[in-house]
């Protein structure tokens, strides 16, 4: 910082104007550029998240209000300690030169930081201002389509796996421990799924690694169409999966663990040359319990009726 520039005084609002998107001259950039790609060159307001459990997530800001918060019913909701139910509220509004955004306060514990300093009040962002809340750290933005897929590229890099598409392990886990909180804190129905592929070994050693990687994709497929929106399926190991059932309860999850393993064993998988295999699974499923500490009692209730699945003699679901 140079030191003869003031230091910005968050008791006292902001007087300047927030600068319209079709006035800021990095944004007269963006439109005057066309996409090879033919994506809308159209920039719009985001939060990014730099820091935190929702590291490379892109939240698009549009008129309207977003409380950021510890609560699943807030619009930006962050599992994390050290933030409050309700935190902090952005208020997207337009005005005379274009959008602006305000950040306040809502009377949290520990308070919300605006690029390191305590925000007192109201305040007016600008693009590349800072917010900070507990472990989270977002940057107000000003993106065009190209910049859109470029985070959303970083994302899925960081949390997909890439072979199968699906979330990778510690993508799964850190989603697992958010929603175990959610659940444990509202007294909701959380429930998991634990998959193993039976004897994939053996198709590696049969038929190559680019069998197994086939069997894997396929995998990936049947779980697309097995299960709703709101679950998550991830690919904890070489061939092992754990799957996120919100708002179920056990019943729920076997069913569910069933219509997967009858669909995987219906689904023929072709390796090449003319070669089909049949491919069948092992499940363990459970449900979080009141008495649950932490998200690795109901993890290990899963992992231990998965045990019981492959002794019994594999292709079979045990709660």
């Amino acid at each position: 910082m140079n030191p003869e520039e003031p230091t910005r005084n968050l008791d006292e609002p902001r007087t300047e104007p927030f600068k319209p998107l079709k006035t800021d001259e990095h944004t007269l950039l963006r439109e005057r550029r066309t996409s090879d790609q033919g994506l809308p060159e159209e920039p719009e307001l985001a939060l990014v998240a730099y820091a935190g459990e929702a590291l490379g997530r892109v939240f698009p800001l549009r008129e309207g209000r977003y409380i950021l918060g510890r609560s699943a019913h807030c619009e930006i909701p962050l599992m994390d300690g050290e933030v409050s139910r309700q935190h902090a509220v952005l208020t997207v509004s337009p005005g005379p030169e274009g959008l602006g955004v305000q950040v306040e306060d809502l009377k949290s514990t520990n308070g919300t930081r605006v690029n390191e300093l305590e925000l007192q009040g109201t305040m007016v962002l600008r693009p590349e201002d800072r917010i900070h809340l507990g472990g989270h750290v977002f940057k107000l933005v000003v993106l065009d389509a190209l910049e859109k897929a470029f985070h959303q590229t970083l994302l899925e890099q960081g949390s997909k796996d890439g072979l199968t598409g699906l979330s990778n392990r510690r993508a799964i886990m850190s989603e697992l421990g958010s929603r175990f909180q959610v659940a444990n804190r509202y007294g909701r129905p959380l429930a998991v799924i634990l998959c193993d592929l039976d004897f994939f070994k053996k198709v590696n050693d049969t038929h190559g690694h680019p069998a197994g990687d086939a069997v894997l994709r396929i995998f990936a497929e049947v779980t697309a169409q097995t299960f709703r929106e709101p679950d998550l399926v991830g690919r904890i190991g070489g061939e092992e999966f754990l799957v996120l059932l919100p708002e179920t309860e056990i019943e729920g999850a076997l069913v569910g663990a069933e219509r997967l393993r009858r669909a995987l064993e219906a689904t023929p998988v072709d390796i090449g040359g003319g070669t089909l295999l049949r491919v069948t699974c092992s499940l363990g499923v459970a449900a979080r319990r009141d008495e649950d500490p932490e998200p690795g009692a109901l993890v290990g209730r899963a992992d231990a009726a998965l045990y019981k699945a492959k002794a019994a003699g594999r292709n079979r679901s045990e709660a």
